[in-house]
């Protein structure tokens, strides 16, 4: 039994995080359709209405239920609170920093859904990577488990996150300059 539970737990992170991953690009296309002209703007904001709710409620929302009570179930399988591992321990409060991130998506969910565009697509951008740390992290600990270097853990963590932010600070860069030459009033 505790396979099973097991390869669904596994299941249900992964479309998890595929929900995750996917309506941050989608409050992104929402909020930069909210830019566009009427009716290009309302059109395209009614589609990815749609798509957030079916995304959020249909996919994002059950998995991450599902995987918050299938993981403790694999936890009894395996161990008791007294006798926690310490990598155990660290995953578990990445685990919990990732819901608090679940949640803040939920709060940028109901405010685009009420037409309410805080975030530029910009920080949307980048708070969509924090979903990318949080899986090398954890996934890290549950693979490599006490074989880890705490230090070089952090530092790798670290220099992962230096690495994502440049690539932002890059691909900002490249779009600004494909912006630029694709703009008549330039020329």
């Amino acid at each position: 039994m505790y396979t099973y539970v097991k390869a669904l737990h596994i299941i249900f992170i992964v479309t998890w995080f595929a929900g995750m991953f996917y309506i941050v690009r989608l409050f992104i296309y929402n909020t930069e359709a909210n830019d566009k002209p009427e009716p290009e703007k309302t059109i395209l904001q009614n589609q990815f209405g749609i798509m957030i709710r079916r995304l959020w409620f249909g996919i994002t929302w059950p998995s991450a239920i599902l995987t918050l009570i299938l993981g403790p179930w694999v936890w009894y399988s395996l161990y008791t609170f007294n006798n926690l591992p310490q990598w155990l321990a660290v995953k578990l409060c990445f685990v919990a920093g990732l819901y608090a991130y679940f949640f803040t998506l939920h709060a940028i969910y109901k405010q685009q859904s009420k037409g309410i565009f805080k975030y530029s697509s910009q920080k949307l951008r980048i708070w969509n990577e924090v979903a990318t740390i949080f899986l090398v992290a954890i996934v890290m600990l549950a693979v490599v488990k006490e074989s880890m270097s705490w230090l070089w853990g952090i530092i790798g963590l670290l220099l992962f996150v230096v690495a994502l932010m440049s690539a932002i600070k890059i691909y900002k860069l490249i779009r600004r300059k494909g912006t630029a030459e694709n703009d008549p009033g330039d020329h």
